[in-house]
Order: structure tokens, then C-alpha cells, then sequence
């Protein structure tokens, strides 16, 4: 093969150290480039309007190759300061002559050239791919919490409306909403001494069983619950003093609604401190320390010191202090006097007589599951035991026991829902109120700063997506100047070798 047409390959790493080995360049280069770049910058100090020049001067170094652009434009602009001999009056013209000269000396030009090469490729671009990678991984990591943070959203208002609906209320104003529930429970207790009364056969059954095997008399078995079988749902006063009162006074709710808090705090909701969400690109878990964006958790506030579900529903003591009922006698009254304080409630409102009644029917239902279980076996020694009881007790069967348990399961459970609970409790403990009304809220709250979450993360992607669309032209713009310098250093090196083929590998074209 003809020796000229043999191209030679230079590594783009290898640039700058082949040309200073084949001498074209002097390895002390770099401390005469600085004079050179001293005298552009005084030059560009003083451009005519031209656009090729802003085009040239725009957001890029200035290296040989430009100059040599520049100082063609300046031949259109100056050719008013040609002389006879072919000369430029210019001092434009003359700064950059100047420039190209000092470049040209020692081949500075193509040392520079190739170090500029050489740093765009391996730097540059690399370096502004990077940050456009990071960008996206920016973006995914905020869309990944974005879903966790939704899927937690839809969960705690889910709860929450739960919640609400089980209580019977809207949920925009807790407390008030609360209060006005209470206008139900006299049907509720209504309904449910309809209930217990069904269990008057149990009952019936129980005494004879008692009478049969004790001493005890049958009007001393349950009494409480014998005398709301028979006389329903009265007033303590009644079943205490065995007449009606002339009139009733209820102790007013000790309930603070504060509507308008509730109303600033439905608007206005503090949400704590500042959610840290970190480095967005660490190990997802709503952590941004959102963890899953390390970064901690979500500061939920104080959620979990209010249990979430109502579980609170438990009948216990609620160490209500009400005022000892009082009982003032009208001499004119032929029913008896003014029930007040505890004793102006109904038995199944009271909640000490609602305590009394609970305990009554659970002591009934233990009889009967006993009875029941005694009657499955095979043991004679029930049948032995029966042989002088009541007829009632001997008549009995498994299915009319079962037919029994399962009126008494049904009185309880009309007690022991979870509604009839709450409102129970709402009525009789401003306590239990407050805690039920910051249980919900909490959840709003958490809702809330959730969706603030959401929309930092949301704020975030679009400042990705924007700094992203910025960094794709640079790019592009810099991969091209970049080539267009490539074949400059390319074609100016064949000529020194009579036109022999230069091929630079693994430049810019491999990216």
C-alpha cells in the first residue's frame, strides 16, 4: 500500500501526549496559552456588531480555529481600513492578527485544540450526561414516593371515613356533629329494652334454677333486669324511689364545641416540622429521610398516641364525675319530686344501671352456655340432678336453651356496638370526646401533610424536567462543537504529514 494513503490513528487520551512526543508541540505549552488568552480576552472587548461574531462568541471558549473565523468577518468589516499595500488599519484587525500569530507559534494552537478535544470528551459531555441521568433518576424516585404517598393518602382517609360512618357524622365539624348524634340515643335505648325484653324467658329460667338449688328468693335474682323487663327503660329515679319523678333535669354536656377552632384547623393546620426528604436518590421507602424520600419517615405528628381504630369502645369505667343526684319533693306532687343528676338518666343511660344491666346479661348468658354445655354430654348426672326440679327446668332442650343464648347474645350486642358505645360515651365523658375528635383530625392532619408532601415531590419533577431541558441543547451543542474541532485538529495534522489520513479514535463521534 502507497505509504500516503496509510492513515494514522491517534487515541483522543493519547492526543496531546502523541503530538508532544513527534515534537509538533513543546511540552511547556501551556505557559505561553496564557498570554494568548490574555490577548482574546482584551480583544472581545472591542467587536463590531456582526452576527456571525455573537454567534461565534456565544457560549463557547475561543480557540485558534474561531479566530481564524474572526479575523475573516473582520476583512468584511474593516475593509474600509485597507491600504495600498494590503495592509489593515484596524486595530481590530491588528489585535487578532496578532493572536493568530502567537498561536501559530510552536503550534500552540493545536496543543490547546487538543487538550480542548480531549476534555470535552472525556469530561465535559460525560459530566453533563451524568447530571441529565441524575435528573431522570430524580424524577422516577419523586414519581415512585408520589405513588407510595397516594396509596398511604387513600388509606388514612379511608380510615377516616370509616370512621366517620360508623359514627354516623359528616366529619367537617367533629364535635358539634357529635353532640347532635346524641338526639338518638333515646330510640336507641328504646330499641334495646325492646331487645332485653326478649330474654324474660331466660331469666324466668335462671331464677328457677337459683330458687331450685339456693335459698335465694326469685324477685332477688337479677333485679335490675327484671325490673326493665317489666317496667322498660325508666328513669333512675323511678326504679330507685319506685315513683315517676314530676318533672326531669339532665345534667348539661360538658362538651366545649368549638366550632370555630374547629373551622381554623380545617383551614390552618399545623403541620409540624419540615418533612426531610434528603438525597432523592437513596434508598426509597416514603424516606427522604420521603423514606421510601437517608432521609427519615414522615412525621405523622402525633397519630399513634390516639388509637386509630375505635377500639375505645370498650364499656369501662370512664371516671365520670357527675353530681350525686338530688331529689327535691313537691308537697304538691302526686307523683313524687324532680329527678336530677344521675338519677334523671334512663337505666340503660345511667352508666352506672347500664354497667348493672351489662353485668346481669352476661351472668345469664354464663348460666346458659354452662346449661348448654351440661346438656351435650353423655353423663347421667344431670338427668339425676333434675329428677325433683321445677318442671321449667326439666322441660328444657338443647334447641330452647340455644333459642335463649342467642336472644341474650343479641340484647348485648344492641348495648355493646361500637355506635351505641360512642355515643354513650360522647354523652358522659367530655374526655372521651376530645380524644375521639383528635383522633380524627389527626387523620386530616396526616391526609394534609401528605398532600403537601406530594406536592413538594410534584414541584421537584417539573425543576428536574426543567433543568433537563436545558442540559439536552448544551449537550448537543457542545457534542457538535466538538466534532467540528475533531476534524479541525484532523485535517491540520494530515497536513503536516502531505495529506496522509488522521483518524482520531474514540472521540467524540463513539459518544
Amino acid at each position: 500500500m502507497d505509504e500516503q494513503n496509510i492513515p494514522i490513528d491517534i487515541n483522543t487520551n493519547k492526543l496531546l501526549d502523541w503530538l508532544i512526543s513527534r515534537r509538533h508541540v513543546n511540552k511547556e505549552w501551556h505557559t505561553n496559552i496564557i498570554k494568548v488568552r490574555e490577548k482574546i480576552n482584551n480583544a472581545i472587548q472591542d467587536m463590531p456588531v456582526h452576527e456571525g461574531i455573537i454567534k461565534l462568541l456565544s457560549g463557547q471558549h475561543i480557540n485558534y480555529f474561531h479566530c481564524l473565523k474572526i479575523v475573516d468577518i473582520l476583512k468584511e468589516t474593516e475593509a474600509d481600513t485597507k491600504n495600498l499595500f494590503g495592509r489593515y488599519g484596524s486595530q481590530r484587525m491588528k489585535d487578532w492578527q496578532d493572536i493568530l500569530q502567537s498561536y501559530q507559534k510552536e503550534n500552540l494552537y493545536l496543543a490547546e485544540s487538543a487538550q480542548i478535544l480531549m476534555r470535552n470528551v472525556s469530561y465535559e459531555v460525560p459530566s453533563l450526561k451524568k447530571q441529565v441521568t441524575k435528573l431522570e433518576q430524580t424524577q422516577v424516585e419523586c414519581e415512585k414516593k408520589i405513588k407510595e404517598y397516594t396509596k398511604a393518602e387513600n388509606s388514612i382517609q379511608s380510615e377516616f371515613n370509616s370512621s366517620c360512618k360508623q359514627l354516623g357524622i359528616e366529619g367537617k365539624k367533629i364535635k358539634k356533629e357529635l353532640v347532635n348524634m346524641l338526639e338518638e340515643l333515646p330510640e336507641i335505648y328504646k330499641k334495646a329494652a325492646e331487645t332485653i325484653a326478649m330474654v324474660k324467658p331466660a331469666l324466668e329460667l335462671y331464677s328457677a334454677f337459683i330458687n331450685f338449688h339456693s335459698d335465694q328468693r326469685k324477685d332477688e335474682v337479677l333485679p335490675l333486669l327484671k325490673y326493665l323487663i317489666k317496667n322498660g327503660n325508666t328513669t333512675t329515679y323511678e326504679y330507685t324511689y319506685g315513683e315517676k319523678p314530676v318533672s326531669i333535669e339532665e345534667p348539661p354536656l360538658k362538651i366545649e364545641i368549638d366550632d370555630s377552632d374547629e373551622d381554623k384547623n380545617s383551614e390552618e393546620i399545623d403541620f409540624g416540622d419540615d418533612i426531610d426528604f434528603g438525597d432523592v436518590n437513596t434508598e426509597s421507602n416514603i424516606d427522604f429521610a420521603i423514606t421510601p424520600m437517608s432521609e427519615g419517615d414522615i412525621d405523622w405528628g402525633t397519630l399513634n398516641t390516639i388509637e386509630d381504630d375505635f377500639e375505645i369502645v370498650d364499656h369501662v369505667d370512664l371516671d365520670i364525675n357527675l353530681e350525686e343526684s338530688g331529689i327535691v319533693v313537691e308537697k304538691s306532687g302526686l307523683d313524687g319530686g324532680i329527678a336530677k343528676g344521675n338519677d334523671a338518666y334512663s337505666l340503660l343511660d345511667n352508666p352506672s344501671t347500664q354497667n348493672l344491666i351489662l353485668n346481669d346479661l352476661m351472668e345469664l348468658k354464663a348460666f346458659l352456655n354452662m346449661r348448654l354445655y351440661e346438656m351435650s354430654g353423655d353423663s347421667d348426672l344431670l338427668s339425676m340432678s333434675q329428677i325433683d326440679a321445677p318442671t321449667l327446668l326439666q322441660m328444657q332442650t338443647v334447641e330452647s336453651l340455644t333459642s335463649m343464648n342467642d336472644c341474650v347474645t343479641v340484647s348485648l350486642n344492641e348495648l355493646l356496638n361500637k355506635r351505641t358505645q360512642h355515643l354513650h360515651n360522647v354523652k358522659h365523658s367530655a374526655r372521651y370526646v376530645d380524644i375521639l375528635a383528635a383522633s380524627l383530625k389527626q387523620k386530616l392532619n396526616a391526609v394534609q401533610r401528605i398532600k403537601d408532601s406530594k406536592q413538594i415531590l410534584e414541584e421537584k419533577i417539573r425543576e428536574a424536567q426543567l433543568e433537563i431541558t436545558k442540559l439536552q441543547p448544551t449537550i448537543l451543542t457542545v457534542i457538535e462543537n466538538t466534532k467540528v474541532l475533531q476534524q479541525n485538529i484532523e485535517d491540520d495534522i494530515s497536513k503536516k504529514y502531505k495529506g496522509r489520513p488522521v483518524n482520531i479514535v474514540g472521540g467524540v463521534n463513539m459518544m
